[in-house]
């Protein structure tokens, strides 16, 4: 399974979702790297660079929802939060074996393409519709 940036990933601010499409690449480079001659090498690398970049996206959506007073602030922070500990694991399993196996290409598909995308359709959302309503002026 690959990640694709799709419509319905859209959330209408433009920083927010070139930086999911930077995500997206990563972690469909990581994907590319299991299947690599020097898998494990590879793949620990690639996910580093997934790691630091997910740490960047994160912290400027966290900058953002600071900025207009975001009510679910802190449990969004905390989700990213859990997030962030799931990289770690997949670190700690990729190390652990000679190469990144079958398991673990699963637990990349369930634990990061499902959890980003179901993450963006609903927190990365409501944050992006709060935005607009906010710099609308609309009610909230």
């Amino acid at each position: 399974m690959r990640a694709e940036f799709t419509e319905n990933l859209v959330t209408g601010n433009e920083l927010i979702d070139s930086q999911h499409k930077e995500l997206i690449d990563r972690i469909n480079k990581l994907l590319d790297s299991c299947e690599a001659e020097n898998g494990k090498v590879t793949a620990v690398k690639t996910l580093d660079y997934l790691a630091d970049y997910t740490d960047f996206h994160f912290s400027a959506e966290e900058k953002l929802q600071q900025e207009i007073g975001y009510p679910d602030y802190d449990k969004h922070k905390a989700v990213h939060d859990g997030f962030k500990q799931t990289i770690k694991e997949l670190d700690e399993m990729l190390q652990e074996e000679e190469g990144p196996s079958a398991a673990f290409v699963d637990k990349v598909e369930e634990n990061v393409i499902k959890w980003f995308y179901t993450h963006i359709q609903g927190f990365d959302r409501s944050v992006a519709e709060y935005k607009n309503m906010r710099d609308n002026n609309d009610r909230l």
